[in-house]
């Protein structure tokens, strides 16, 4: 007989509270203190900015051929609280081979990219981080959660609707 218990869907972003010592040290040098807000919500968030970073992916079906892949395009959207919070919405990507949800493991520019952002939200005069260019391949929209979300900077998503969700 089948199960009538419904399955939970698969996530298809994440966020990393566990990363947050590594951004509070990072912030602390420009005397900034933040906690990680938990509450996943759009509506009561002051700014907003949709980015990439950089980290790499495990395909966890046994029966795929894809040991894992890295990716300099990995979408994620930071957002900043009332109280001193902020969180990020990291975006999952499939595998190429078998089209499975895969989690990155992320890499220091986690931390950054939100250091760099929370800087600049409180007027602290920050250097552009340097756009790595050395991809393997194309963007494929198809793998990307963020794209499927329109919060992916290769989205293709029209150039007005990705302005609304930016603070400018």
């Amino acid at each position: 007989m089948p199960s009538t218990k419904k399955r939970k869907p698969i996530a298809t972003w994440s966020t990393y509270k566990d990363l947050h010592d590594e951004v509070s040290s990072l912030l602390a040098a420009a005397d900034l203190h933040y906690e990680f807000y938990e509450n996943d919500d759009d509506a009561n968030s002051t700014e907003m900015r949709d980015t990439n970073i950089m980290g790499c992916f495990v395909c966890n079906n046994r029966a795929c051929r894809a040991h894992g892949w890295s990716s300099k395009m990995i979408a994620i959207t930071i957002r900043l609280f009332p109280a001193q919070k902020y969180n990020a919405r990291v975006y999952h990507q499939r595998c190429k081979f078998c089209r499975w949800l895969s989690r990155p493991v992320l890499d220091r520019s986690y931390a950054q990219r939100i250091d760099y952002w929370i800087r600049k939200w409180n007027g602290i005069r920050v250097e552009t981080p340097p756009i790595s260019r050395q991809a393997k391949g194309p963007h494929n929209r198809q793998l990307c959660e963020g794209c499927k979300a329109g919060h992916c900077s290769q989205s293709g998503e029209d150039w007005v609707a990705q302005l609304d969700r930016l603070s400018l």
